[in-house]
C-alpha cells in the first residue's frame, strides 16, 4: 500500500481509504466487522464513517472492529452536519462512544452546502465547538465535507480554518471540483475524495470508460482510482467496500502506482469533459422534495440514458431492478424549482424528470 503525508498534519494515511457507507449487511455486526479488519490487513489505514450511515449502524460497526486492532494502526473520521454549537458537541460525544476512541482522528463539519449555510455553521456555534473539542483533545484536527462547487468551496477553505477537505471528485465531475482541489493544493492541506468511482457508474459502464485505461490500469475501476491519485493535491480516495472483491480490486490500483504523466492527465480530461459532462453525481442535495419524488435515483437513471444513447429499456431496468421505483412518480414534478437551486452541478433536473421515459 501506498502512503500519503496527510497536509500539514503529521498523519501518513494510505492512498485507499475505507468508506463505512456500502455495507451491504450492516444489521450483521461480525460480517460487516470482518471486512473492515480484512482492509486494514491490506494496508488501509483510514476509516471513514457518518452517525447516518447504513441506517445509523456504520459508526457501531467501525467502533467492534477498530476495538480489536491497536490505535497506533489506524485513523478514523466522522463527521456532523449539525449547525448548533451543543448539537454539534453531543454528536461528537456520541461518536466516540460508539467508536470506541478516545479521540477522533478526522472530524468534518458536514454537508456544507453552499456559502450561506457555511456562514450558518459559524454562526450557530458549529465551527467554534468543533475547535473547542480539539483543544481539548477529543478531536485531532478539524475538516470540512462538501458538495459545493468548486470556486465556492475554495472560497471556504481560503478562511485557513480547516486541515482537510472531503469533496466528490472522479472521472466524470472533475471538472465542478477542480477549483477546489487546486486551491487545498496551495495551502497544503489534506485532500480526501469521495465517490472516486463515480457512484458505480464508472464499473457499471466500463466499454464506454474505457478510455481511461492505462497500461498500468487495464480496467475501468483501477483507472479511475489512479485518474485521481494521479493529481498532485489530492491525497486518498475513499471507496465504500461492500465486499473483499472490492477492496482486493482497490488496493490492487494503488500498487506499484505511477502518477499519470501531464500530458496523460490532459488527454484524458478532455476526453471526459467532451464525453462525460452533465451527469448527476448522486450527492443528493436536491433534496427534499416538496412532493417526495426521490430525485437522485431518477437521475441515475437518467444517467443511464445519456450513457447509452437513449436506450429506453436500460432506463426501464433501473428503475425496476436497481431501485425498485416506477417511473409515474417522476411526473408528478410541480416545477417549484427547489432542487435545481440546490443542485451544486446546476442540472436542469425538471426537464430530466419530463425526458425519463415511461
Amino acid at each position: 500500500m501506498l502512503y500519503r503525508p496527510f497536509g500539514k498534519t503529521d498523519k501518513n494515511i494510505s492512498v485507499i481509504s475505507f468508506g463505512g457507507m456500502r455495507f451491504s449487511e450492516p444489521q450483521q455486526l461480525e460480517k460487516s466487522s470482518d471486512l473492515l479488519l480484512y482492509a486494514h490487513s491490506k494496508g488501509i489505514n483510514y476509516f471513514d464513517t457518518a452517525p447516518v450511515y447504513c441506517g445509523d449502524r456504520s459508526e457501531d460497526i467501525l467502533g467492534h472492529a477498530l476495538r480489536q486492532l491497536p490505535r497506533e494502526s489506524f485513523y478514523v473520521s466522522t463527521k456532523s452536519s449539525r449547525a448548533k454549537g451543543d448539537d454539534l458537541r453531543k454528536g461528537i460525544e456520541r461518536s466516540l462512544q460508539r467508536l470506541g476512541v478516545e479521540k477522533i482522528d478526522f472530524f468534518y463539519i458536514w454537508h456544507l452546502m453552499d456559502q450561506a449555510d457555511w456562514e450558518k455553521r459559524k454562526q450557530d456555534g458549529a465551527v467554534e465547538a468543533a475547535l473547542q473539542a480539539k483543544e481539548e483533545g477529543l478531536i485531532g484536527h478539524v475538516l470540512c465535507s462538501s458538495h459545493m462547487e468548486g470556486e465556492g468551496l475554495a472560497g471556504v477553505l481560503n478562511e485557513e480554518i480547516f486541515e482537510g477537505v472531503l469533496l466528490g471528485y472522479n472521472a466524470i465531475n472533475f471538472p465542478y471540483r477542480s477549483a477546489a482541489v487546486e486551491q487545498a493544493g496551495k495551502q497544503g492541506i489534506g485532500v480526501v475524495t469521495m465517490n472516486p468511482l463515480g457512484g458505480g457508474l464508472i464499473p457499471q459502464n466500463p466499454e464506454r470508460f474505457n478510455f481511461l485505461t492505462t497500461d498500468t490500469a487495464n480496467d475501468v475501476v483501477s483507472a479511475a482510482l489512479q485518474f485521481n491519485l494521479s493529481h498532485p493535491d489530492i491525497t486518498t480516495a475513499l471507496v465504500g467496500f461492500s465486499n473483499i472483491r472490492e477492496i482486493d480490486q482497490a488496493v490492487s490500483a494503488a500498487e506499484n502506482f505511477i502518477p499519470y504523466s501531464q500530458e496523460q492527465q490532459q488527454k484524458l480530461q478532455v476526453n471526459i469533459e467532451t464525453a462525460f459532462d452533465g451527469l448527476c453525481t448522486g450527492c443528493g442535495y436536491c433534496l427534499p422534495c416538496p412532493v417526495d419524488i426521490p430525485i437522485p435515483k431518477y437521475l441515475d437513471s437518467y444517467n443511464q440514458l445519456i450513457l447509452t444513447n437513449g436506450d429506453r429499456q436500460t432506463v426501464l431496468n433501473r428503475y425496476r431492478f436497481h431501485w425498485g421505483i416506477t417511473p409515474q412518480q417522476a411526473k408528478e414534478c410541480i416545477s417549484c424549482g427547489d432542487c435545481e437551486e440546490r443542485c451544486t452541478q446546476h442540472l436542469p433536473i425538471i426537464q430530466r424528470l419530463k425526458e425519463l421515459p415511461l
